[in-house]
């Protein structure tokens, strides 16, 4: 073993020690009264875990995309809606304000949201801009060297209780990024949704009134928010993609341990034919996921992108965790439909996979598109 693998191997075992600590004996009561753990959140920065891609002198942990996955993976096995809020926090705002901001911004925004002292979130979407993003209405009007940004978000993850948003505006026919500040007048927030699944990962709506920002609050270049987007938008699909490789695993875990202690019939339930079936092929839909996503993974680790593998690692590993944690429940019969066995908050956790961070059919667009593109420019199918 070299000594990269020695850190992550040890990184991996310090996160799932630390979910088993903290994070597995609040994960029902996250979903049942829809309550967002702020201390356990605070305790994951104090880890290192919150700023791991970030450089230690910025206060993170420089442990890189993998040491994210690996986050994202431990804790998406107890708690998809705590991974969820990691993700939006650690890879969505975090990675992306300390790639494309500047030195004084860095130094500004990024200690502090490596300790978890403030929290972050990404204003993308808005009511009438969905998957359809880059049409968005939030605008801001440039007067000299100041810009007043009005409009909404919605949809947005950690929103109830962020301190720190990274925010893209219309800026005439192009698109810019802004820090946006929740003391800044001007702004305020909607209500929080109350959602089917992913409870305990807050959502919510964000509203700009006249906010006036100068030019240090621009992330990048002025008109250049169009490259940023684009750019976190496959980092983003390749990381997410481990919670709900996390999720299958807990759900795959669950329904073979039922199936070893429930007998019917004189017999374990793993005994009967149709259950290896159901086991074999979610085990098998599992590992499938697992390899595409770290092959994914490997690509942004050597910012290498392929769009194709970022939007297929997410596409599938969110299709199979969701087959899977619903083949769990029929595993275990009554069972798994109690709540109090937890199971079935993994189906519905797993199902946002198909709508958040864009949806299973934008994604299967993408993927289409650049197979023709590639075709056509006679590169062939890796």
């Amino acid at each position: 073993m070299n000594f990269d693998e020695e850190i992550f191997s040890e990184l991996r075992l310090n996160v799932r020690e630390f979910v088993r600590r903290e994070v597995e004996p609040i994960a029902i009561k996250m979903d049942r009264e829809d309550y967002f753990p702020e201390d356990v959140f605070r305790k994951m920065g104090h880890m290192g875990y919150l700023g791991i891609t970030v450089p230690e002198e910025y206060g993170g942990s420089g442990l890189g995309y993998l040491g994210q996955a690996i986050v994202e993976e431990e804790i998406g096995y107890s708690s998809p809606p705590l991974a969820l809020s990691y993700g939006a926090h650690s890879n969505l705002t975090l990675d992306n304000l300390y790639r494309n901001g500047n030195k004084e911004q860095r130094e500004l925004y990024v200690p502090d949201l490596c300790t978890g002292r403030k929290i972050g979130s990404l204003g993308l979407t808005e009511p009438s801009s969905g998957s359809d993003a880059l049409n968005m209405r939030t605008r801001a009007e440039i007067s000299g060297e100041y810009f007043t940004l009005n409009g909404s978000k919605t949809y947005i993850t950690n929103a109830p209780y962020s301190d720190i948003f990274l925010v893209y505006a219309r800026t005439g026919e192009e698109h810019t990024a802004f820090v946006v500040l929740s003391d800044d007048k001007g702004f305020s927030r909607g209500k929080k949704f109350d959602k089917m699944g992913m409870r305990g990962s807050p959502t919510g709506e964000i509203f700009f009134d006249g906010i006036v920002l100068d030019k240090s609050r621009v992330i990048g270049e002025v008109n250049g928010g169009r490259n940023i987007i684009l750019s976190g938008l496959n980092s983003e699909r390749a990381i997410l993609s481990f919670i709900f490789v996390g999720l299958a695993k807990r759900a795959l875990e669950e329904a073979t341990k039922y199936s070893i202690d429930r007998k019917q019939f004189g017999k374990s339930l793993y005994e009967f034919e149709m259950i290896q079936d159901k086991l074999a092929m979610m085990y098998s839909e599992y590992r499938a996921a697992k390899l595409l996503a770290y092959d994914a993974l490997s690509s942004v680790e050597n910012n290498n992108m392929d769009l194709k593998s970022a939007a297929s690692s997410i596409l599938y590993s969110a299709i199979v965790s969701e087959r899977i944690a619903r083949e769990a429940i029929q595993i275990m019969g009554g069972n798994g439909y109690m709540k109090d066995t937890g199971v079935e908050r993994l189906l519905r956790d797993a199902i946002l996979g198909q709508i958040g961070a864009g949806t299973t059919e934008i994604r299967k667009k993408l993927i289409a598109g650049a197979l023709i593109k590639d075709i056509k420019k006679g590169r062939g199918i890796e």
